[in-house]
């Protein structure tokens, strides 16, 4: 039962009489300051005992440390970081909802006292794109298809590289890197995915290889688990600590080959693919505090008390960036008042 208040032994009884329940049954779900809290006032309420005994489950008592841990964690979050999400569904933020959760994940392992700014791809523009940019700590472009609101991601993406923004790219945000990278440092005036433009002189992120020559694209995507190998020596592999991972995917674009011996000539790192090299997993850019960007989707892997790697050392560059911006103003000095 939800609720704003305990529910109180008579008032469970009553409950479980006219609806017919046991009166373990009725389980209260007061209201919390956090959702995390919720599944330690279901315990509270045995919850999960009425339900293993209806079951006829034997099982361990539980070990709840780590949650406690982690909800000591979000009530004692001191460390504040503005990061700014950029994409086309941001009136509807559930559209982004492991997304918001990978970044709060990795805050609150930090400490981290997280505020979420929305940015509508489409309003951001050249012109009016630094204002509405000014203040974040971090910019995350998640995944997504179609045309609208790519050039305000690229806008979003520029802003971040040349100000030394931390950011993340997901799946289309690594896309939109690649061809915001090949526009203003290579100089392939155009360039973009041919998903975009299929006549762009510069498909610098095209469909794979196997793909190409198929006309029925339904059941065709590169879905699910995939292998991928990190490059010594990158952020991407400081941050797993491996070189062999598995990660989530879903797309049927990717950088195209013949553009990544001139992107990396130009300061863009490759710095995960598959086994085989054949396809782009990761870029980073050494030189930036923290830019990465991933074909995969790293949202879905995440855990409030094990936070994706990327998404932890991206929070922990925000706040990095967030603290150093910080300007202490002195006291001022006392005044001896004489008569």
């Amino acid at each position: 039962c939800r609720s704003d208040r305990p529910l109180t032994p008579g008032l469970k009884k009553k409950i479980a009489q006219f609806c017919d329940v046991e009166l373990e049954g009725v389980v209260a779900a007061q209201d919390a300051p956090s959702i995390y809290e919720i599944p330690l006032v279901l315990r509270d309420e045995k919850l999960d005992e009425f339900v293993l005994r209806r079951l006829a489950l034997d099982t361990p008592e539980p070990d709840l440390t780590d949650w406690h841990a982690l909800i000591d964690r979000i009530a004692t979050a001191s460390r504040p970081v503005k990061i700014g999400i950029v994409g086309k569904y941001v009136t509807l933020a559930d559209s982004y909802l492991s997304v918001v959760e990978a970044v709060k994940h990795a805050a609150f392992h930090h400490g981290g006292k997280l505020e979420l700014v929305w940015l509508a791809s489409d309003d951001l523009t050249h012109d009016s794109g630094s204002a509405q940019l000014r203040g974040l700590d971090g910019i995350v472009v998640p995944g997504g298809f179609g045309v609208r609101g790519i050039e305000g991601k690229l806008v979003a993406i520029r802003h971040a590289r040349e100000n030394n923004i931390p950011f993340i790219g997901l799946c289309l945000g690594l896309q939109c890197a690649v061809i915001e990278f090949a526009r203003n440092v290579c100089g392939l005036e155009g360039a973009n995915s041919s998903e975009f433009d299929p006549t762009t002189t510069h498909p610098v992120i095209d469909l794979m290889a196997d793909q190409q020559d198929l006309s029925n694209k339904g059941g065709t995507m590169r879905l699910g688990l995939w292998v991928c190998k990190l490059a010594e020596g990158t952020k991407a592999r400081a941050a797993y600590g491996d070189e062999i991972i598995l990660e989530r995917h879903r797309h049927r674009f990717e950088v195209n080959n013949r553009y990544r011996k001139q992107l990396e000539a130009a300061g863009m790192r490759v710095s995960g693919t598959t086994v085989d090299n054949k396809l782009c997993e990761i870029i980073e850019y050494p030189d930036h505090p923290f830019f990465v960007a991933s074909q995969f989707h790293p949202e879905f892997k995440s855990r409030p008390t094990r936070p994706h790697p990327l998404f932890r050392d991206f929070v922990r560059a925000a706040l990095d960036r967030a603290e150093s911006q910080t300007v202490s103003i002195p006291e001022p000095a006392e005044r001896t008042i004489t008569n």
